[in-house]
């Protein structure tokens, strides 16, 4: 048969949490049982009202390629220019235009570790040779931004993947860190991913940073609004960077519905202020537990951390067991680490009495 281009027959595809339904029907557990802490969405589920307005949205058309009233609404919420913005299906679609539009084969990508796997992904897909900067042996995982900045002199990448806060350290750089980058980095492309903006302490404004630097920053309203069904997310970037995005954007990229949904969700005027007021409150919950418990959760900035368990892996089938999902970080090289990621007060609640109890059973046996 035909075999595909060397790069692809390479790649290895990314890792991510959320339900694996071929692996709960071997288990033979039901996805509606399964109370997911795996993922790092908004658990309140979408704002009021979105689900019943949906069903009157036209899909018999095209949807709009420019998704031009929902950037309007963004427009207006972020207090930017229209021409500074791109939607995207999802953040990771707009991950993979980054790294289309500008890096090629052998251009170098700097990428600090442990970090969201699709930034990788990207690079391998268009053959750019990727340099990490590893934070194992760092305190809770920060990011070393000294050595950021020699790596950046000494090797001169074309890009920079920053999450902020990271995923999965949950560790937020401040302004001025990200600025030193930045003057450091004034031949590279950074891209300043912050998909869990919405649910991180202390937050800064990043957007004043565009029109300084060759930045693109990333924003998922997938996370914020409980819409990762639907895939939406954005970019903020210069006026030059994004008219470059939207030629290597493939055609009505956002569908009608997702499009509608995030309309709706601007409009819902407290749901995200409200929903980051419960999930601290479930967080500081699981936090006091989880250390009682004789765990070790890490510190965060935002609304999921990291829990040194031992073995993931076998913790991870434990609870999936009894219908809790949680993240093996084993794929972020952090194989005696789990990340967990709040949900309402109850069903964390819910999740402490499983660690109990699985833990008493492990003793037991």
């Amino acid at each position: 048969m035909l075999q595909p281009k060397p790069t692809i027959d390479k790649l290895a595809p990314g890792t991510h949490g959320g339900i694996n339904y071929s692996e709960l029907r071997k288990l033979g557990i039901p996805p509606e049982t399964i109370l997911d802490f795996s993922v790092s969405c908004n658990p309140l589920g979408p704002p009021p009202g979105i689900r019943e307005a949906l069903g009157n949205t036209l899909i018999d058309c095209y949807p709009d390629s420019e998704a031009s009233e929902l950037k309007q609404s963004l427009t207006k919420k972020l207090n930017i220019g229209s021409d500074n913005l791109i939607i995207g299906s999802g953040s990771t679609e707009l991950i993979r235009l980054v790294a289309i539009a500008y890096f090629g084969r052998g251009n170098l990508v700097l990428i600090p570790q442990p970090t969201y796997g699709e930034y990788e992904v990207a690079c391998h897909l268009i053959d750019a040779q990727v340099l990490k900067q590893p934070m194992l042996k760092e305190v809770n995982f920060q990011l070393n931004t000294a050595e950021t900045a020699d790596l950046i002199q000494r090797h001169q990448p074309k890009g920079i993947f920053l999450c902020n806060p990271n995923n999965p350290t949950g560790q937020y750089l401040t302004k001025e860190k990200v600025e030193h980058i930045m003057s450091t980095a004034k031949g590279s492309l950074i891209i300043l991913d912050e998909a869990y903006i919405a649910f991180t302490e202390g937050a800064w404004a990043s957007s004043d940073l565009v029109n300084r630097g060759n930045l693109v920053i990333l924003r998922s309203m997938t996370k914020d609004y409980a819409l990762a069904g639907l895939r939406l997310g954005y970019a903020i970037a210069a006026e030059p960077i994004i008219s470059v995005l939207k030629r290597v954007r493939p055609p009505w990229n956002v569908n009608a519905v997702a499009q509608k949904a995030g309309i709706l969700a601007l409009n819902a005027d407290d749901y995200l202020e409200e929903s980051k007021v419960k999930i601290q409150e479930a967080k500081g919950f699981l936090l006091r537990e989880l250390t009682c418990l004789g765990l070790s959760p890490l510190p965060s900035q935002t609304n999921f951390f990291l829990v040194e368990v031992g073995n993931a892996a076998k913790f991870r089938l434990a609870l999936l067991k009894k219908g809790i999902l949680i993240r093996d970080c084993t794929s972020f090289g952090l194989p005696g680490h789990i990340r967990l990621a709040p949900r309402t007060l109850p069903e964390c609640q819910k999740l402490i009495e499983v660690i109990k109890e699985t833990r008493v059973c492990s003793h037991a046996s």
